[in-house]
């Protein structure tokens, strides 16, 4: 269970933005579909953010903001997008069998206007040697 002791000093993790799409990836990872998720290296060094490594752990947030998990990285490695394989893709737990869907389904997102909004570039754009961040977690604490 979420105490305010488990939560204390540990940064907050929002997948997705708020809405329906952050309400679904919350609810896969609370239901353990989700174990994997990727982001772009340059978003970590638009934000002069570290990358994570094994043993980091975060508060997992709703599109409340209300804490629902506390997840523990597992595994943490960076390569082209080119390069995800079908087990990291199967992994994200958004329903892709292949690594083609998972690429659409994340083009979709990564090339829509709020996120190139937030990336400061109208006309960002990834391809197949865009570096990714593929970290896979698991859940260790659950709200009540």
């Amino acid at each position: 269970m979420l105490t305010p002791d488990a939560m204390a000093g540990l940064p907050t993790e929002e997948y997705g933005f708020p809405g329906p799409l952050r309400d679904a990836l919350v609810s896969a990872i609370l239901e353990g579909r989700k174990t994997s998720t990727t982001s772009l290296l340059v978003q970590y060094q638009l934000d002069n953010e570290a990358l994570p490594v094994v043993g980091d752990r975060g508060v997992v947030v709703d599109s409340s903001g209300l804490p629902v998990c506390i997840t523990d990285v597992t595994e943490v490695r960076v390569a082209p997008l080119g390069a995800v394989d079908l087990s990291h893709a199967i992994d994200e737990g958004e329903g892709y069998q292949t690594v083609a869907d998972w690429r659409s389904g994340h083009e979709e997102f990564w090339h829509s206007s709020e996120f190139r909004s937030a990336m400061g570039d109208p006309n960002f754009t990834v391809s197949d040697s865009t570096k990714a961040v593929l970290v896979r977690f698991q859940v260790s604490q659950r709200a009540a």
